[in-house]
């Protein structure tokens, strides 16, 4: 059985099957209700078996076309579960926008712990530790297993990908042998075409993501919602590569879940975002929360008029109005990131806007890389991470020393924003530029989030929420809490931990560079000034270490708590974080401060040039990668 954790003091499970099955690409398509404090929607999961189970023949070259649309022809005996928006109408003004509003007229049958199911599931899935389930042949059904947590879900269906329109043109690789046994191979072997497409296609890769996503069902699928995971199996499919690869999910937040938190912000208007919750994702969406789960994503949300979303995506995205009082936003992602990093803020956000655009005109001159530097780069290797469209390979990028940015606030804050916030930006980019090099990512949002933030800042893919407790006063901790969260971008972000005990990775990176670059953004100090700023920063932390250290639990002071298991997983790719809801954890900055100091170290001893100059190297070899210690 599922085994029970204490949410106060034991490990956070990732129970994901990520071995048998990968997700690389999510839909989601949500309502957000302030009223009822819930987010309501479906969420499209697309996915590859996995590295233990591919098989070798399951596909072939040269397939033949005939075979495809004869193939087709079986669609029509087989039964479709929901009535969906026409694929064929997928057209430029409505491809990424305008998704199928599926099951919202459903019965609700949740029982008392709003857990849903279907009437096929009387017999019950029992939770299993090798995720397979024993039929009464002494067979056993595939289980995909799912990271969930707060969730109510409604249902589970196979998509019909193969009846989206045009989608033949990723059927000619596969072999057609069996017409009526292989259908389900066929969609099977789209999606794999689809997720596999070059990086240079990822326009029309997610238009047709989402065209796929709004294809009928092709079969209602059984599950069992837990604690912590969600099990979704297919009567009689034994396999993971037998197991349909492109899944819709209907299921409802719960006002209580924990990715979650709605608030007021400081204006006294409502909104919810993600808080960095110690769960992560798994009450906001089902998913595979492991770090090698790295996918790219699509979201559409709607709400009332009157309020901004701002979520992690590389478009700066406008609300279209859908009907009078709701409005539609829509981010897409194709940097394949863990679904942790997804992040979303929905409010009454006010845009502080740029006093003049010269401003960051002349910085982002003023800031450029020597062509040393520059040159450094243009002639590196090709990038090592599997393939994205990725910005290290983009001329005009490896030059943009200032990425575009936003500011966003409660309308009561504002005009301290653009006192503070607004000019520290630019100044702060620049300086992460001049040293590391290429911006990782292509925009930036920055969000005043609502009071009851428990940290100073958090940084997602392409925004960073900012407590506002870093305007009053001077510049100096809005700046160095500013460089924090840009450095992130490189140091947890472009290069995430592939186990997530190790947060030194990222914290104690983060800790270490904001001292540098606030001092390059500093450019009225002196040499002697910031020597003198950065050695008192470091006694101040040093108390700070001395005084955790002396006043915890030894066993949470260190780096590395899994030792040499440290990134190793079980056969199905589940594994645990250590420690990862110990209560007392969230308020220890032990992992930042062992971090910062152990670079220190390294930079005195070959100097901090030449340390700087690894760190180029070793950012542009494991950008978009996952690494450990070692």
């Amino acid at each position: 059985m599922e085994t029970q954790l204490d949410p106060m003091k034991d490990d956070l499970p990732l129970m994901a099957n990520t071995s048998h099955m990968l997700v690389k690409h999510y839909i989601l398509d949500l309502d957000v209700d302030f009223k009822s404090k819930v987010i309501e929607g479906i969420i499209v999961l697309f996915f590859e078996t996995g590295s233990q189970y591919r098989r070798s023949s399951s596909t072939g070259k040269g397939g033949c076309q005939s075979e495809f649309d004869e193939t087709c022809k079986m669609r029509a005996s087989e039964p479709c579960h929901a009535s969906v928006t026409n694929v064929s109408a997928c057209s430029s003004k409505t491809e990424y926008n305008d998704f199928a509003a599926c099951g919202k007229g459903e019965e609700d049958t949740s029982d008392k712990n709003g857990n849903h199911s279907n009437k096929e599931q009387a017999s019950g899935i029992p939770s299993s530790k090798n995720c397979y389930d024993v039929e009464n042949h002494g067979n056993k059904d595939f289980l995909l297993v799912l990271d969930c947590c707060d969730l109510s879900v409604l249902k589970v269906e196979e998509v019909d990908v193969a009846a989206v329109s045009g989608i033949e043109k990723f059927t000619r690789s596969a072999k057609v042998t069996d017409v009526s046994k292989d259908l389900e191979n066929l969609r099977n072997q789209i999606v794999h075409e689809l997720v596999t497409l070059p990086a240079d296609r990822w326009k029309e890769q997610l238009h047709y993501f989402t065209c796929c996503s709004q294809a009928p069902g092709c079969g209602e699928l059984l599950f069992t919602a837990g604690t912590w995971s969600l099990e979704i199996r297919k009567s009689g499919i034994q396999t993971p590569a037998d197991f349909p690869h492109a899944i819709r999910i209907w299921y409802k937040t719960k006002p209580e879940g924990r990715s979650v938190t709605w608030t007021m912000d400081q204006s006294g208007r409502p909104c919810v975002y993600t808080m960095g919750s110690p769960i992560n994702n798994r009450a906001l969406f089902p998913c595979q929360e492991p770090p090698v789960a790295l996918s790219t994503w699509q979201a559409s949300v709607r709400t009332a008029a009157g309020f901004v979303v701002l979520m992690s995506g590389e478009n700066s995205a406008e609300p279209v109005q859908l009907r009078e009082g709701i409005l539609t936003w829509y981010y897409y992602v194709t940097m394949p990131m863990p679904a942790a990093t997804f992040t979303i803020a929905v409010g009454c956000w006010q845009e502080v806007k740029q006093p003049s655009v010269t401003a960051s005109i002349q910085t982002n001159t003023e800031f450029s890389l020597p062509p040393s530097q520059a040159d450094f780069r243009c002639n590196e290797e090709v990038c090592g991470h599997v393939e994205y469209p990725c910005r290290f390979q983009n001329p005009a990028a490896r030059l943009q020393a200032v990425i575009p940015y936003r500011v966003f606030a409660p309308w009561c804050l504002m005009e301290r924003c653009e006192e503070r916030l607004l000019q520290l930006i630019p100044q702060c980019l620049s300086a992460a530029y001049t040293t590391l090099g290429t911006h990782p990512f292509s925009r930036l949002d920055v969000l005043i989030v609502p009071s009851n933030f428990s940290s100073l800042g958090m940084a997602s893919p392409h925004i960073i929420f900012l407590s506002q407790s870093v305007l009053p006063g001077g510049s100096h901790l809005c700046g160095t809490r500013l460089c924090h969260e840009i450095a992130h971008a490189w140091f947890g972000l472009a290069i995430g931990a592939r186990d997530w005990t190790e947060e030194w990775l990222s914290e104690g990176f983060a800790t270490f560079l904001e001292d540098i670059f606030w001092a390059r953004a500093q450019q009225q100090l002196s040499h002697d000034e910031v020597k003198g700023q950065q050695e008192l920063k470091a006694l101040l932390r040093w108390r700070r270490l001395r005084d955790e250290v002396q006043n915890s639990e030894e066993e949470l002071q260190v780096l590395r708590p899994k030792k040499e298991s440290t990134g190793e997983l079980t056969e199905s790719g589940a594994s645990v974080v250590k420690y990862g809801l110990k209560a007392e954890k969230t308020f220890m900055q032990v992992h930042y401060l062992k971090g910062y100091f152990l670079l220190r170290s390294l930079a005195r001893i070959i100097g901090e040039a030449s340390y700087l100059t690894s760190l180029r190297k070793f950012v542009h070899k494991f950008h978009g990668q996952l690494v450990l210690s070692q």
